[in-house]
């Protein structure tokens, strides 16, 4: 069905005012294309990647190859979807945690991909979180679709979902949700008849 916008209303789900190129955590949840599961199993409660996976894994841990001015923290790669955090560092290359007074975060809302912010043209630039997340979508999906030899057809879903990490207790939180993740696949009703 061609996008008609007087049906499909789209509108921003990003935290209003907030940039998000402005030097702070954030965590990410980038769910496949329809969500089906690409990325591998889980077995005995484990992430076993395929090669789709593992080629998830290898552009996440590239990106700072790409984006000097960030520092990848807790990741993991599931059967349809990713979690991580990325750390946008601040002029000293520092890592900032918390989002000052004003903000209180966008909570766990989709965000767009598109990248409203052109970028700069060298290479010391700090980047908003929007163009880093677009590098990794557009980066896995070529080596993906390369590896299954259907080029263009879509890997990640159009929006992501992204937090502001408010605190250490609140980037804690998330750190350990990360790492329960695999451990709770079958908890979810859709997952638990896949799982071995």
């Amino acid at each position: 069905m061609p996008f008609d916008p007087d049906k499909h209303r789209r509108r921003s789900i990003r935290l209003r005012g907030f940039d998000y190129a402005s030097p702070g955590g954030y965590f990410v949840t980038i769910c496949a294309w329809r969500k089906a599961c690409l990325f591998g199993d889980i077995v005995d409660h484990a992430v076993r990647l395929n090669e789709f996976g593992l080629a998830v894994a290898q552009a996440w841990r590239d990106l700072p190859n790409h984006y000097p001015h960030i520092t990848l923290d807790e990741f993991v790669v599931m059967p349809d979807h990713v979690h991580g955090i990325v750390f946008l560092l601040d002029e000293d290359d520092s890592i900032v945690i918390g989002a000052g007074p004003v903000v209180v975060g966008a909570g766990r809302r989709p965000a767009p991909t598109t990248t409203t912010t052109p970028p700069a043209p060298t290479g010391s630039a700090r980047h908003p979180l929007s163009e880093i997340v677009r590098a990794f979508k557009s980066f896995s999906a070529r080596r993906i679709n390369t590896l299954r030899g259907t080029a263009g057809v879509p890997v990640w879903q159009r929006n992501y979902w992204e937090h502001v990490v408010r605190d250490n207790a609140d980037l804690a939180r998330i750190r350990a949700y990360i790492r329960r993740n695999p451990t709770q696949w079958t908890d979810d009703e859709r997952h638990a008849a896949q799982s071995h």
